[in-house]
């Protein structure tokens, strides 16, 4: 066990001075094998790990959902989804706050990511509010926040590394990962509207939109959402597998992306396949680096001492649960969301197991935890990718404007631990 602990320390250290996850895992998981079993075993084990991973049929949905999400991300989609979002709830006192939280969450369902949601809907939305005149901390704050629902609404490419981890039915697991995604966005728009209620003119009413105009933006976007419907329909009934599910998707985003005259040159398709390699090589790079270092800790004995230590305790499913969600949060200074994700499944995994926690449910419980990292500094990736976009807002600001939505997810949590059928119902639906 002090080997894992020294490990832990030395990772912490080489995250502190700026090395990349991949390669700080990598080294420190090396380094501690060739201590405990010498450096030629260590090579084999290593090489056999990345080996027996990297041929899994499974890991193949990782690229495939990268690609739908990129097809998607440059079909411009986002310009139709806020425009329907816009109608319909614009009226409201921070109506166009609310519309930017529902378009990333529709454009999350087919994209995955919630940099891309983040920095797609910055380009589309923030230009809107200002016309109105909303305050810019509840505007970036909504869009910071309405990007990490990529985590949560599948296709996840968080829900697919955390189901190569933990070993549970990914399908499952992108069904389990629905409701409470619907349940986030929910609690973000309740947030924004406790905002605007107490400080009105943070988020003044838009224009009132005709009928007719509004089911107008609503059918525009029904491709997308035949798509999403198509894919994870396809997965809950049984008809395709994820992998399956994952090359339909990508064939569907393609041919919709092509409908709306994007993708027809063969430099724009290099553009998208040579992104969705780079994202998926980095992606593959953290989760082989990851278990190599997990590897480590469990030849170490630290696992064990963990379920040992838990049993003492007498912590019992719901404590360890909250002692991890507590553990996460912490490392979210140092750590980036995936990276976290990778990194504490596999220490506590036989501590779940031991404690008989539902498996699914915990991925729904952890991938909310790994959310607030998107939105907390020190790190808080959306925050600092909605920066990028909107340069004339301070950092502070944007960070002050995610707050009402860090408690909404706190508020998600609870419900999640008070009812775990949110996640868990439709799961057992599938039989």
């Amino acid at each position: 066990m002090e080997y894992s602990l020294i490990g832990f320390a030395a990772l912490l250290l080489l995250s502190f001075v700026g090395v990349p996850l991949g390669y700080a895992t990598l080294t420190v998981g090396l380094v501690g094998l060739t201590l405990l079993r010498g450096f030629g075993p260590a090579l084999i084990m290593a090489g056999e790990q990345i080996r027996g991973v990297a041929s899994s049929y499974g890991l193949s949905v990782i690229p495939l959902f990268v690609l739908m999400g990129g097809f998607i991300y440059r079909a411009n989609v986002s310009d139709d989804l806020y425009e329907a979002g816009h109608a319909w709830l614009g009226r409201l006192r921070g109506g166009l706050a609310m519309s930017t939280i529902f378009a990333c969450a529709a454009f999350s369902a087919v994209c995955g990511s919630s940099l891309a949601t983040a920095a797609t809907m910055s380009r589309v939305s923030m230009e809107p509010m200002r016309r109105y005149k909303y305050d810019d901390a509840l505007s970036t704050g909504s869009l910071a926040a309405g990007g990490t629902l990529g985590f949560m609404i599948p296709p996840s490419v968080p829900m697919i590394l955390y189901s190569i981890v933990a070993r549970v039915d990914l399908g499952k697991l992108f069904i389990a990962g629905i409701l409470p995604g619907i349940l986030l966005a929910v609690l973000y728009c309740a947030a924004i509207g406790v905002r605007v209620a107490i400080t009105p003119e943070l988020g003044p009413r838009g224009d009132v939109t005709p009928r007719a105009q509004k089911w107008r933006t609503l059918y525009r976007t029904w491709p997308i959402m035949a798509l999403f419907v198509l894919v994870i329909g396809g997965i809950y009934l049984g008809v395709f597998t994820p992998t399956e599910a994952g090359a339909i998707g990508a064939f569907g985003a393609y041919v919709y992306a092509v409908s709306r005259g994007r993708l027809r040159t063969l430099k724009e398709l290099i553009a998208a396949f040579y992104e969705a390699i780079m994202t998926t090589g980095m992606l593959f790079a953290v989760l082989f680096s990851a278990l190599i270092f997990a590897q480590f800790v469990n030849l170490a004995g630290l696992p064990y001492a963990v379920t040992s230590m838990v049993h003492g305790m007498h912590l019992g499913a719901t404590g360890l649960v909250l002692v991890i969600c507590l553990l996460c949060i912490l490392m979210g200074s140092v750590f980036e969301s995936i990276g976290i994700l990778v990194l504490v499944v596999p220490v506590f995994l036989s501590s779940l197991q031991a404690v008989h926690v539902d498996l699914l449910w915990f991925g729904i419980i952890v991938i909310i935890v790994v959310e607030m990292g998107l939105i907390t500094p020190p790190i808080g990736m959306n925050v600092f990718t909605v920066r990028s976009i909107i340069r004339d807002v301070p950092l502070t600001t944007i960070f002050r404007g995610v707050i009402p939505f860090v408690y909404a997810d706190v508020v998600a949590l609870a419900l999640l631990f008070l009812v775990p059928a949110i996640a868990t119902i439709l799961p057992r639906l599938m039989g």
